[in-house]
C-alpha cells in the first residue's frame, strides 16, 4: 500500500509487465492532449446540439404515444418535426 503513495501519478496503472503497455498509453494521451469522447465511468459522450434536440425531441415522443420502442416511421415524423427535409 505503501507504494501508492510514492507513485507521483496515482492516474497510472501500476508498475509492472502487464501495466506497463497501459501506463504509456495513458502517458500518450496525455501528452497529445487528446479529450475522451466517452466517460468512462457512464458510457456517456459529450453530444453536439442537434444530437441533444433529438434525444429530447424522441423521450418526449416517447412519453406522450407511451410507445417505449417507435418504429422508423414513428422516428420519420419526429424528424419532421423537428424540420429535418430530404433534399430533391
Amino acid at each position: 500500500m505503501s507504494h501508492a503513495l510514492a507513485d507521483p501519478d496515482l492516474s497510472l496503472p501500476p508498475a509492472g509487465p502487464s501495466g506497463a503497455r497501459a501506463r504509456r498509453a495513458v502517458k500518450a494521451a496525455q501528452a497529445s492532449g487528446r479529450r475522451r469522447l466517452v466517460d468512462p465511468a457512464t458510457c456517456e459522450r459529450d453530444y453536439s446540439r442537434a444530437e441533444m434536440e433529438f434525444m429530447l425531441a424522441m423521450d418526449a415522443y416517447k412519453q406522450r404515444s407511451g410507445r417505449m420502442f417507435p418504429t422508423w416511421s414513428e422516428v420519420l415524423e419526429v424528424l419532421r418535426t423537428l424540420g429535418y427535409e430530404k433534399p430533391a
